[in-house]
């Protein structure tokens, strides 16, 4: 994977609300109802993820769940994490 320029990485986040880039990472915090929905995002996300053997470094407190995304191999930020953040956009819209 290659890593994306800073102005490809602008024009894709134009098209995922809410994400923006923290720290040389795709960054996006979700806020649910309560601990079960935002336990349930990341339960619903993880066999997809486990799929596409592209990890995300995320975490839970209570209804809240962080996620940043960066390809380690590449350096940053790669198509790989657009299509993750892609993913886990459309699951967290059907737990809403």
């Amino acid at each position: 994977m290659t890593r994306l320029t800073e102005q490809e990485i602008s024009a894709a986040i134009k098209k995922l609300p809410g994400w923006s880039v923290a720290h040389e990472k795709l960054h996006r915090e979700y806020k649910f109802a309560d601990f079960p929905h935002a336990f349930g995002f990341m339960a619903t996300a993880a066999p997809a993820i486990e799929r596409m053997n592209h990890h995300p470094e995320w975490s839970n407190v209570y209804n809240r769940v962080t996620v940043d995304l960066t390809t380690h191999d590449a350096g940053g930020i790669t198509e790989r994490d657009l299509k993750l953040a892609e993913l886990l956009e459309g699951i967290a819209k059907k737990l809403a």
